[in-house]
């Protein structure tokens, strides 16, 4: 999105959002105010392929020789506008400040010890320096595949399985004794994530390494619409019944996608653990939902 069309985007709420070009110059220009030896920019902004629009925050790091000094007072944080709402994090011996302001931009603003550099790059896919005038970032080197994935081995393969299938014994429980979050925790936190994990390797068995994105946001740029879908069809969590449904549709997709990937990469697949488990999720979400009947009846 341009620079004009985030000015008209946000004309609606009466407030205009400030354009890239004088957010770079807020963020360095407080940078000078304040002396810190560099700054550099992470994040999407310093990915060719990231979608550009006016949700798209500022990731900075500010290098410092004396953190103590900037963290007696926050006064100067007033420089970058007018705040709806922030947060301040410890990060190792970094310090974070999230603030969204009330133009809509959104600055994640890390002081980070000019001795910790590396701990900061660490942390970061890519990185573009911005200010650096001792040459204190010279020694380091973004890795831009920090979210890549590689053709799995057979180890990572089995891994995988091994803990879908487990862990889908732990959805099963907290169905049946009516523990939503929990169940909706275990599903899409871990089961989903192994489902997402197999589908990432069919992609990259095909392409080699293959760059997923961050909580794989560009996974799906690689395969067909109706595969995404697919996967959106089973993240209806909004009751038991559907947290069921979504169960034994995620069970089903996993199982179909493992064995797809096992036969393409010559693996071994434990089609017994799979059956049984679908099974064993069978037997007793099947009895709960007898027992549910014979309550109400009585």
């Amino acid at each position: 999105m341009s620079s004009t069309e985030s000015r008209v985007s946000t004309k609606k709420a009466g407030i205009p959002m400030r354009t890239e070009t004088e957010m770079f110059n807020v963020i360095l220009q407080t940078a000078k105010v304040l002396q810190v030896d560099a700054v550099a920019l992470s994040g999407s902004r310093t990915d060719t392929k990231a979608p550009k629009d006016e949700f798209q925050d500022y990731d900075v790091v500010y290098v410092v020789d004396d953190l103590d000094n900037l963290t007696r007072n926050f006064s100067w944080l007033d420089q970058f506008g007018k705040r709806i709402i922030e947060q301040h994090v410890f990060l190792g011996h970094r310090r974070l400040y999230l603030m969204l302001f009330e133009d809509g931009n959104r600055i994640d603003l890390t002081l980070c010890p000019k001795d910790y550099i590396q701990e900061w790059v660490d942390s970061e896919a890519d990185y573009t320096v911005l200010k650096d005038e001792k040459g204190l970032f010279v020694p380091y080197s973004p890795n831009p595949q920090r979210y890549w994935t590689n053709p799995a081995s057979a180890i990572d393969f089995q891994k995988a399985c091994n803990e879908f299938w487990w862990v889908s014994a732990y959805v099963v429980k907290g169905i049946c004794r009516k523990q939503v979050i929990y169940a909706t925790d275990h599903l899409y936190g871990i089961c989903q994530q192994e489902l997402l994990k197999v589908v990432a390797w069919q992609v990259a068995a095909d392409k080699g390494t293959i760059d997923i994105g961050k909580n794989y946001k560009y996974l799906f740029n690689y395969l067909p619409a109706e595969k995404e879908k697919q996967f959106s069809n089973l993240l209806d969590f909004s009751s038991l019944e559907k947290l069921t449904q979504s169960l034994f549709a995620t069970m089903e997709l996993f199982h179909q996608e493992a064995q797809f990937l096992a036969h393409k990469m010559g693996f071994d697949y434990d089609m017994e653990v799979a059956e049984k488990i679908i099974e064993y999720a069978e037997e007793r979400l099947s009895n709960h939902q007898l027992n549910k009947v014979y309550i109400l009846k009585d």
